[in-house]
């Protein structure tokens, strides 16, 4: 299992490194700042979440797989929207979809591995999500999605709630880390799709 969950780590890793990168060149960044935003991307959620658990050294430093997965990933990126086409946006939120379910899971799935509180390990999957997309939006001047009006984290919440009960429950690993993710997926593409949203909270002014 513990392989299982090395590869998806790669494949969120790949996938943001990707949401990074096309999010650079909607900036028209050189290549450089294209690798630079696709690293931040990758890395910055999951290295947050390692400084939080004093979990040191953190992942990408023991292991440069991460580095360059997130590198090839980017490289890739620029080579084939050069050959054939931009993507537009709604590819972008795809991709960062997928990315968002793997390492919401990943991240709740770390916390409990350090035993953890369920709240804890919860907050951990939701941080793991969606760090590394807020830094990314940030540096590129734009507004993170978690603070734009479809739901973002809340698709996070459910999936790392999700994980949590169903280890309680002490269900098949890969049942629960499958499931998991198919409900942060669910939930944000279908947020995606017919722009699902939270009430809004409108203080009103009183004469």
């Amino acid at each position: 299992m513990s392989q299982l969950f090395y590869l998806a780590d790669l494949f969120g890793v790949a996938v943001f490194a990707i949401t990074g990168a096309l999010m650079a060149g909607r900036k028209s960044m050189d290549l450089f700042g294209v690798l630079v935003i696709a690293i931040i991307t990758a890395l910055g959620g999951g290295t947050l979440r390692d400084v939080i658990l004093d979990n040191h050294p953190v992942s990408w430093i023991r292991n440069d797989t991460y580095i360059l997965v997130a590198s090839l990933a980017a490289v890739g990126t620029v080579i084939w929207v050069r050959l054939t086409r931009p993507i537009h946006e709604k590819g972008l939120l795809i991709a960062d979809a997928f990315g968002l379910a793997v390492f919401t899971v990943i991240g709740t799935e770390v916390a409990l591995q350090y035993a953890m509180p369920s709240s804890t390990a919860v907050i951990m999957g939701i941080m793991t999500g969606v760090a590394g997309g807020v830094m990314r939006d940030v540096i590129c001047n734009e507004i993170p999605l978690i603070f734009k009006k479809e739901i973002y984290a809340t698709a996070c919440l459910a999936g790392a709630v999700t994980f949590v009960l169903m280890r309680m429950l002490e269900t098949p690993h890969w049942l629960d880390t499958g499931i998991s993710m198919l409900v942060v997926l669910a939930i944000r593409l279908a947020a995606i799709r017919w722009r699902f949203s939270l009430p809004r909270f409108h203080l009103l002014d009183r004469d």
